[in-house]
């Protein structure tokens, strides 16, 4: 989704300023996430659920602030910029949580 929105931003005109900030906050979410969900394996593994859940509840909560607190900054500074960068994260949000609910829908599971 980001490779996508680039060519937008910069077709349009909106801040790039937006668009780094926005960009570097969701991959260093995501690569944070991926940690959590490593730790959450092998927490599981070793038979740890409370631990598991507590990692990747501490892993979406931090994702969450983190892009907000770096919008918020970016708004801060620029205000075209800082909407220009919310309107990203709201993108990526809507395309993540599509995904994931698709990815869902047909995943092979159990049959009733």
């Amino acid at each position: 989704m980001l490779a996508v929105a680039l060519p937008v931003f910069l077709a349009f005109g909106f801040p790039m300023l937006g668009y780094a900030v926005c960009a570097g906050a969701w991959l260093l979410g995501r690569g944070l996430h991926l940690l959590a969900e490593r730790h959450a394996a092998a927490s599981l593994r070793d038979g740890n659920r409370r631990g598991a859940l507590g990692v990747m509840a501490m892993a979406k909560l931090g994702r969450v602030w983190l892009v907000a607190l770096a919008i918020l900054l970016v708004g801060l500074s620029e205000r075209e910029a800082g909407l220009a960068a919310a309107l990203l994260a709201a993108a990526l949000v809507t395309a993540m949580l599509a995904g994931q609910g698709l990815a869902r829908l047909f995943e092979p599971g159990e049959t009733p």
